[in-house]
């Protein structure tokens, strides 16, 4: 069935920052990167109105054949820039998610990926083991620091411009229910750490079942707030590492004093201690107890909850 324009627009103005045009449109990798990056941090979803026609075209099959001039992609200075860009989002969204993942673990393969996701949107894609090898020797040389999500973005991608190449064409689509499968995995597989995160936060202890279970219906919520203001924080912090924006107390040490601070117990406190302020804070300001100040409950429940994660996620990661 064909592809129609209108149907497309419809889908941009309803759900473009979701990518719903590109699955309209079978373009599932630039889909997958639409729903991580919330419309190419917005600015991509606008300049998607521009390109409509000739996706539609595109999809339906009117030249896309002689759209390619050789055998090689022409270099393109706007790819490029994306890959940089998503590149760095997703390894300072690595560093925002698994604290106690080794950086230089976690920081290069979210670059790598984060760049890669970009080489695959289109009829292009790129070669994941020089990408990939790019951005951890890249940021072996900076130790895994925060800062290196900038050479390490920049060096992959270069590494996936010069291995640049068309997909192969003829290639069988998968019916719907198969891609959104695979769109599914993939999403969670950004989303997982965030939520593992919050899920953590509010079990406190493997021993507390009951309580773990109580805190459910605020955790949507929270997860819903993280994942939204993800690109947020991370654009903040990159901000402040490149000298643009005075730095806010962000800092695991600074971390940690806001989070005694809110469990309201002295610095240096012990497991025991901040186990036992936060089981008896979360049940004073349990949402499902507070709802004549719901609003409130749910601020200060999150708080307890990132709180909680930061005192004692590293510890319980380190015990096991």
């Amino acid at each position: 069935m064909g592809k129609r324009l209108l149907v497309a627009y419809g889908l941009w103005a309803l759900g473009g920052p979701l990518g719903l045009h590109h699955l309209y449109l079978g373009r599932d990798s630039h889909a997958l990167l639409w729903m991580l990056t919330l419309g190419g941090f917005g600015a991509g979803w606008l300049g998607d109105l521009w390109h409509l026609p000739g996706w539609v075209a595109a999809a339906n099959g009117a030249g896309a054949p002689g759209q390619r001039g050789g055998s090689v992609p022409a270099l393109s200075a706007l790819r490029l820039a994306g890959q940089v860009a998503v590149g760095m989002y997703f390894g300072l969204a690595a560093a925002l998610a698994l604290p106690w993942v080794p950086q230089l673990l976690a920081q290069p393969l979210a670059v790598g990926l984060g760049v890669l996701l970009v080489s695959s949107v289109g009829d292009q894609a790129s070669e994941a083991p020089s990408v990939l090898a790019a951005a951890f020797l890249t940021s072996l040389l900076f130790q895994g620091r925060v800062l290196a999500v900038l050479p390490s973005s920049l060096a992959a991608s270069i590494a996936a411009q010069r291995h640049r190449r068309y997909k192969r064409p003829g290639a069988p689509r998968p019916r719907l229910p198969a891609r959104l499968y695979h769109l599914g995995l993939a999403y969670l597989a950004f989303a997982a750490p965030l939520a593992y995160g919050v899920l953590s936060g509010a079990a406190g202890v493997l021993g507390a079942p009951l309580h773990w279970l109580g805190a459910l219906p605020a955790l949507p919520r929270a997860i819903a707030e993280r994942l939204l203001l993800l690109p947020l924080r991370a654009a903040r912090i990159l901000a402040e590492l490149l000298g643009f924006a005075s730095p806010e107390p962000s800092t695991w040490s600074e971390r940690r004093q806001r989070a005694y601070k809110v469990l309201g117990i002295p610095s240096g406190a012990a497991a025991e201690d901040v186990h036992r302020s936060y089981r008896e804070l979360v049940k004073v300001w349990h949402p499902d107890h507070n709802r004549h100040r719901a609003e409130e409950a749910e601020r200060r429940f999150i708080e307890l909850q990132e709180a909680y994660e930061v005192l004692a996620g590293p510890r319980r990661a380190a015990a096991g």
